[in-house]
């Protein structure tokens, strides 16, 4: 098919691709080391934390699309697989999807573009972080084996999104390398690396024939669902050993926490995570990651004083 039967690609269509509903995923490590940055080394920048936020969602939003474009040529997406009309953009609609790859670059290209004033004021540290974050944005979908098709999938995403993400953060911020940033970063680890652990365990009958051994192929769907809710659970408890041990003022917030996210975490762990049910347990995993992440930041912040610059 030539490119002159292809429909109109729309700024509504970019932002489809771009995912806003998956940005939490992005957001809330950086609002975590934003926070721990300005109750450890204040002052904490106003200008320089949006610039970073924005970065973030950059990242997230070129994640996205690069892995909509490859699902696509390779034939791994169809209308068949219980997703919104509005998550799958190039499914439903007929434009080159060249046009999505264009779209995954620039993004990566702004991102970097605005990461020149933090290497500027912070140093060469996160530069080479965002090197290996943007490397492992492109292996996640591209190559002839894909990061998303092994089983490791759910562990580098968590990492490189819950924890690169604050890692580099922090150290804009506050001008030191901590790596307690990351250790900070694991409830943020857990979330992310939930939010694809719930996708490929909705996908697992879809997966199989496109070849893709992700750890919910591997372990089947009922063992893939019993490592999930211990991974939820491990989730909360690290959220309230991380605040006790490092932020002890901070545990005043942590009843809230868990009453404000117990009927989140309830209907999650209630999904059987099959195909029918996707739509609905990505909503849910989503809100879980905002309901622990904010409070989560707010359980920081309540451990010392606030000091902001422009």
């Amino acid at each position: 098919m030539k490119d002159t039967t292809y429909e109109r690609f729309t700024p509504r269509m970019a932002l489809q691709l771009a995912a806003p509903h998956t940005w939490p995923a992005a957001i809330l490590p950086s609002l975590v080391a934003m926070c721990a940055a300005a109750v450890i080394a204040p002052p904490t920048s106003a200008s320089m934390a949006c610039i970073l936020l924005i970065i973030c969602v950059l990242m997230q939003a070129a994640v996205n699309t690069f892995n909509d474009y490859y699902d696509f040529v390779k034939g791994a997406d169809s209308a068949d697989d219980n997703v919104e009309e509005s998550d799958a953009t190039l499914i439903y609609n007929n434009v080159n999807p060249k046009s999505a790859l264009r779209l995954a670059i620039g993004f990566l290209i702004a991102a970097f573009a605005l990461g020149a004033y933090v290497i500027y004021v912070a140093g060469w540290i996160p530069l080479a972080i965002g090197v290996i974050g943007a490397v492992f944005v492109v292996l996640y979908s591209a190559g002839k084996t894909p990061v998303s098709y092994l089983p490791i999938g759910e562990l580098v995403s968590g990492v490189v999104m819950g924890g690169l993400i604050p890692l580099a953060c922090y150290q804009a911020l506050s001008g030191m390398l901590d790596l307690r940033a990351l250790l900070w970063a694991i409830p943020t680890i857990i979330g992310v690396g939930l939010i694809m652990f719930t996708n490929n365990t909705c996908d697992v009958e879809k997966d199989i024939p496109v070849g893709r051994k992700t750890l919910s192929v591997l372990l089947g769907r009922d063992r893939a669902r019993t490592l999930y809710h211990a991974l939820v659970y491990l989730w909360v408890i690290a959220i309230i050993v991380l605040v006790g041990l490092f932020f002890t003022p901070g545990l005043i917030v942590i009843p809230f926490m868990l009453l404000a996210a117990y009927p989140l975490i309830k209907a999650l762990l209630s999904n059987p995570l099959a195909p029918q049910s996707r739509i609905g347990a990505m909503a849910q995993i989503c809100s879980v990651n905002v309901a622990l992440g904010a409070f989560y930041a707010a359980a920081i912040l309540a451990a010392g004083g606030i000091t902001l610059v422009i």
